[in-house]
Parts: structure tokens; C-alpha cells; sequence
């Protein structure tokens, strides 16, 4: 409450309109798999392009050393393919899978995540002298007055001629050294031929095309290029130093006494033994922030509004994926059945172990070009689908039914007709169909549900996206007055979201009072709540549901004779 103690003219300003509500993203997919490279453990990575993801975790894994566990990477540029722009992807890996590394004189150097990519890394040493400075006289034993010797710091290594020493201190012109020089190496003069040099090194990690080049680097703790600090942002590498103490190249130190430049190949990778991997190593392991991994790391996600874990069919696994999206209601769960499943009894029963309306079930399985192989090969739907998804949303909305879209494939590992689909699709299985002269397309949009309110993708994703916006926008009513006033600003917004979405064609109706209501008040909240804090606010939407079955009914009509006009 302001104050006013002196007359005079007091303006103020106050806020008595509602608040906007922006509608929150839902074209962004997440993806658990295994792949080349990349952390497995901590929170998903970004990616927006196919080219980031092999930047970042490595291309297409091999047939015959992943087996049914290799379809992360098509799966990612599945979805790229058919019109997805974003995701986050969170690499697992067999719990024996080692990173490569190698131990020289007081580093030792491992690869930054798993795998036997590491054992493609190489280091490379060089010794660097930099900034030189003169020391002008010598005022006691290791002690000199200096010129010009801006840049160093307690701690560095300096050499003059073959003589290595290190700096302990330096006060105002005056610099301490460990131990004097063997020779007299002050030179006052204006331009001295005796000078002294600060000793660094350089380090070039590559592997592949990728290159991380870091100069400068040193043994100093206090120094902003000490290479713990310098290196610790490295994406290829992780560096653990054991400080010897020497005074000397810091090279040698590394590489031995008299190198001063040299290379390191990492070595010990593994990808992990294959057979070792079960459910629990996709569903992965809750181990607080930083620490999570497999699905479990999406808890530390909030921006994915899709998941998938592409070909792995594994019922735990799906089970986990379901469960994960209904805890958090914000995501939808896309789903890919067995590869050679056929038989409409076994589809339908492995459809039958799943009930939810955060999930749907896309089959059968696409043809596309294999890079691993150079050839033709068969892949899950999820990515493609997940794709389309996006698509859908950016150009025409959450509330269209992914569906009757072209899929970017060049054919289907089984091709199902209208008989198999007039018997999958009530079960809630949606087909991919190859249709003459119109391409393969997505031949269906339900989810994995009995509910029947929740029957298609899109009215639950539709809800998924009214319920995310207004929880997104509504942090400002938190510790408001809950009186009559708030009650009418929490209303006027919310209802001018809902009227904008209507206004777009996302709910059914023909006037905003058939589409939507919105109730704060009296007839929300008892006094009860109101004393302990609640405020209720009902909202009801009526979705749009697609046409799913377009009928036209077509009767003969015959002119009557003699009807023609006089």
C-alpha cells in the first residue's frame, strides 16, 4: 500500500486486465535408443537437424553388432523426413560398456561417453612458449625485479634457455622463483637479447571430422588456462590430472622426459556386450537430477510433447513409456509393434495389453535406405509417424488428426488391405497403407484406449495442449487476493484462449457457447476452499472429432414424364 505523507498529486498504476495465454509447443518428439556415441546419463540432448544428431551421437549402428536395438538413428531421420524440425534424444547402453581411454605420465584422458567410437580418438601434445618478459636485476637469491610481465601468474612454469623454474610469487615489480638460475639471465637493456618465456602446451583432440584444438593450456590450478578448467566443456574428452610437482616441460611431463610434442590414441572401448540388455535398460534408473537415465531422464524434460523408443516392442518397456506420459500429462506415447507380426489374432492381442488414452500403435514397419548396409532395410514407424505429428500440428493444428498424410518411405514390410483394417482398426491399430495412386499413408489415428471420449490422437492431444497453456500462464495467480476480482481476470483469460482456438477451428460448434464454457466463482468454491486456498476454475471444450468414415448414400432419380415446362 503506497504511502502519503506530504500533499501534493500521487498517479499510480494498477492491473485490472487479464493476462494473455500462449498455447505451448507440441511439435516437439523425444527419443530413447541406442547409438554410436553420447552421454547416457543426465538430461536428453537437443537436436534440430539429422546432421546435429550424427554430430552428436554417431550415425547408423550395425546390424550385426546391435541387432533390434539399432533403430534410434533411422528413426531420428525418419522424423526429420517427414516434416518434424525438433527433438531430444537420450542414448542407453549396456551397463558394460566402457569408455576409452589412455593413462600418460600425470593425465589421464577418457573418452567423454562409451563406446568403441573413443577408440578412434587421438590427442596430440605440443609444447608452446608465450609471452616473454626481461628481468631487469636481481634483488636477492630466486628473487628479481621484472619488466613487462603482464599475463603471469603464481603458479606458471617459465623457462630461459634450457632452464625450467616456476613462479611462487609476485609483489608489485618483484617476482619469486622456486629455486635461481644457473645462469645470469638479467638484461636491462631496451631491447634484450636475454629474455624469459612462459612455458605452455597445446592440446588437438580429433576424431573423425570433428576437432577440438585447445592452446595455452598448463598445470596451474589458479589459472584460468589450467586444463581442468579449459577442458572441461570438451564433447570428445574428460581429463583427470595428477599434479607432480615438477618443475619442467609440462609436455615431458606427459609424454616423458625429452618429448616435447607427441600423440595419444584412446583404447579399452566398448559398446557392451549386447545380451545384456533388457527393459530396465531403456526404462533406466531414477537417480535424482543429473544422475537419470533411459525414459526416467525425460522427468528432467518438460518442452517433449511425444515419445517414442523406436523398436523396441518389449511390453515393459512399452508399459513404462505409457506410464511415464500419464503421470506427467503433458506427452503422448507413439508405439511400434513387432516387425513380422502379421496374424490379426497376435496383433490384436499384443494391442490388447495396453489400455491408454496417452498412446497409439502405428504398424506395420517402413521401407527406407539402410547407410549402414547401403541398402534397402525395414524400419520402425514411430520416428516417420512422430514426424507427421509435427507436420500436422505446425500447419494445420493440434486438433487435425494425424492422419491420411504421406509417409516418406519407399515401401511396408507387409502390405494390409481393407479386410485386415476393418478388423485392427476397432481394436485401436493404427495401419499404414499403401494406397494405388496416392502413396503410403497413415491410415489411422486412435489411440491405444476402450475410453471412448478419448477415442483419437487428437482430441487427446488437443486437451494435452489446452491443459499445458493455461498451466504455463497461469503462474501469476499463485498468492493473488482470491476474491471476486481474480475470480473475473482468471476467467476473461482463459476464456479468450479458448475463443481464439475456436476461432481457428480447433473445437467443435458453431458459437463459442457450444464449444466452450468457462466457470470461477461462487459455484466453483465452497468457503471451504476459499480458507484453504484453492481457487477452482471448470473448463469444458468440445473437440473436434475427424471423419473417420466419409459415407455418401446415392439414390436413383428418374424425371417424371410430361414434366417438362408448356
Amino acid at each position: 500500500m503506497a504511502e502519503y505523507l506530504s500533499p501534493g498529486v500521487y498517479v499510480e498504476e494498477y492491473d485490472s486486465s487479464s493476462r494473455a495465454i500462449e498455447g505451448v509447443g507440441t511439435s516437439t518428439a523425444g527419443f530413447v535408443g541406442m547409438a554410436v556415441k553420447g552421454p547416457v546419463e543426465g538430461a536428453p540432448q537437443f537436436v534440430s537437424s539429422y546432421a546435429e544428431f550424427t554430430r552428436r551421437f554417431g550415425g547408423y549402428l550395425n546390424e550385426f553388432t546391435h541387432g533390434e536395438y539399432r533403430f534410434l538413428a533411422p528413426a531420428v531421420e525418419q522424423f526429420f523426413a517427414n516434416g518434424g524440425t525438433r527433438c531430444f534424444v537420450m542414448r542407453v547402453a549396456p551397463k558394460d560398456a566402457k569408455e576409452a581411454s589412455a593413462s600418460a605420465g600425470v593425465l589421464t584422458i577418457k573418452a567423454a561417453d562409451p563406446g568403441v567410437w573413443g577408440n578412434r580418438i587421438q590427442v596430440f601434445f605440443e609444447t608452446q612458449q608465450q609471452k616473454k618478459f626481461q628481468l631487469m636485476e636481481k634483488v636477492a637469491d630466486a628473487v628479481y625485479k621484472a619488466k613487462n610481465f603482464a599475463g603471469l601468474r603464481e603458479g606458471d612454469i617459465v623457462c630461459a634457455g634450457e632452464e625450467y623454474n616456476r613462479v611462487e610469487s609476485i609483489f608489485d615489480d618483484q617476482i619469486t622463483f622456486s629455486k635461481d638460475f644457473e645462469a645470469d639471465y638479467v638484461d636491462a637493456a631496451l631491447v634484450p637479447k636475454k629474455v624469459i618465456h612462459i612455458v605452455a602446451f597445446g592440446i588437438t583432440v580429433r576424431y573423425g571430422d570433428t576437432v577440438e584444438i585447445y592452446n595455452g593450456l598448463n598445470f596451474n590450478a589458479v589459472s584460468p588456462d589450467y586444463i581442468g578448467t579449459r577442458m572441461a566443456g570438451s564433447a570428445l574428452v574428460k581429463i583427470d590430472v595428477t599434479p607432480s610437482g615438477n618443475i619442467g616441460n609440462p609436455v615431458a611431463e606427459i609424454l616423458g622426459e625429452g618429448n616435447e610434442a607427441g600423440t595419444i590414441v584412446l583404447a579399452g572401448g566398448t559398446d557392451g556386450n549386447i545380451d545384456r540388455v533388457n527393459a530396465g535398460t531403456f526404462i533406466g534408473v531414477d537417480g535424482g537430477p543429473g544422475k537419470r537415465t533411459g525414459i526416467q531422464a525425460f522427468l528432467e524434460n518438460n518442452l517433449v510433447s511425444m515419445m517414442a523408443v523406436p523398436g523396441v516392442t518389449t511390453p515393459e518397456v512399452l508399459i513404462s513409456l505409457i506410464s511415464h506420459c500419464e503421470n506427467l500429462k503433458s506427452r503422448f506415447a507413439v508405439m511400434d509393434m513387432p516387425r513380422d507380426m502379421a496374424d490379426l489374432k497376435e496383433l490384436g492381442d499384443f494391442r490388447g495389453m495396453f489400455d491408454s488414452t496417452y498412446a497409439a500403435m502405428y504398424h506395420p514397419w517402413l521401407q527406407s535406405f539402410d547407410r549402414s548396409t547401403e541398402k534397402n532395410a525395414f524400419f520402425p514407424p514411430s520416428g516417420a509417424v512422430m514426424g507427421i505429428y509435427a507436420k500436422t500440428d505446425v500447419e494445420r493444428g493440434v486438433h487435425k488428426a494425424p492422419a491420411n498424410e504421406t509417409v516418406a518411405c519407399t515401401g511396408l514390410n507387409i502390405n494390409f488391405g481393407k479386410a485386415e483394417q476393418d478388423i485392427l482398426n476397432p481394436q485401436g491399430i493404427n495401419l499404414i497403407r499403401a494406397l494405388p495412386g496416392q502413396g503410403i499413408r497413415v491410415w489411422g489415428a486412435r489411440t491405444a484406449s476402450s475410453n471412448a471420449s478419448f477415442k483419437y490422437v487428437n482430441v487427446r492431444r488437443l486437451f494435452i495442449y489446452v491443459e499445458e497453456s493455461i498451466k504455463a500462464n497461469t503462474n501469476w495467480v499463485v498468492f493473488e487476493p482470491n476474491d471476486q476480482t481474480l475470480w473475473t481476470r482468471v476467467g476473461m483469460s482463459i476464456s479468450g484462449f479458448l475463443n481464439t482456438m475456436w476461432r481457428n477451428g480447433m473445437f467443435a460448434g458453431a458459437t463459442p457457447e457450444e464449444s466452450y464454457f468457462v466457470d470461477i466463482g461462487p459455484t466453483t468454491m465452497t468457503q471451504d476452499d476459499i480458507q484453504n486456498g484453492r481457487l477452482i476454475c471448470n473448463i469444458g471444450i468440445a473437440p473436434s472429432r475427424p471423419a473417420e468414415f466419409v459415407i455418401f448414400r446415392v439414390t436413383q432419380f428418374t424425371a417424371e414424364a410430361g414434366g417438362g415446362e408448356e
